[in-house]
């Protein structure tokens, strides 16, 4: 099996819309047995979660972490959410998380690391978010954006867990870094911190 046996080539396409924040594509591919469809998609310029620990994080009982809440207007509903943000045209992935940390939450990390990267909506968007981990926090103001509105709360990784589980947090972003942080305490990962001042690999 490959991937060109997979693989859907673009014929032609044309944009359909455009916001202040994503772009609408409608593009005509080929399939793989040769017949034509369409496919409709989001462009999106990319964005960062930032999964926040307080303390010792390699004690699952002892961790803490920052979470927001915030009211999602697709979903009509508030979103219980690890802090992120999209990047800024020409912003390397870290420097936007620890703009967006500092600028939605106050807090400052001494130290961060890279978790990966996830693909949230395949079907029909490309965007992808870096997910990064900060420790040695530092708590100071706020700069949120003007028609920004959140609340920051602090809890416990096992009261994240539990919410994760009945269904408290649906957030994609949030379900992956809980996974994250998971894979720390039960030691099949360990994170390759660096200090903020540092460049990303």
């Amino acid at each position: 099996m490959t991937d060109e046996s997979l693989r859907e080539h673009p014929v032609q396409g044309a944009e359909v819309f455009r916001g202040n924040f994503l772009r609408v594509r409608r593009d005509t591919v080929q399939l793989p047995d040769g017949t034509r469809t369409e496919r409709e998609y989001v462009l999106h310029p990319g964005a960062v979660v930032i999964i926040p620990v307080l303390g010792e994080a390699g004690d699952a009982a002892g961790c803490r972490v920052i979470l927001e809440r915030q009211y999602r207007y697709p979903m009509r509903q508030v979103i219980v959410e690890f802090p992120a943000g999209k990047l800024d045209p020409g912003e390397q992935a870290l420097a936007c998380a620890q703009r967006e940390l500092r600028e939605e939450t106050g807090y400052r990390a001494a130290e961060w690391a890279r978790a990966g990267q996830m693909h949230p909506l395949v079907a029909y968007s490309d965007e992808a978010i870096d997910i990064w981990l900060a420790r040695g926090l530092e708590a100071g103001p706020r700069q949120l954006d003007h028609g920004e509105f959140l609340q920051v709360i602090e809890t416990s990784c096992a009261q994240l867990m539990a919410w994760c589980r009945n269904g408290t947090v649906t957030d994609a972003k949030t379900l992956i870094g809980a996974f994250w942080l998971q894979q720390w305490f039960g030691g099949q990962w360990q994170p390759q911190w660096q200090p903020a001042g540092a460049q990303a690999p």
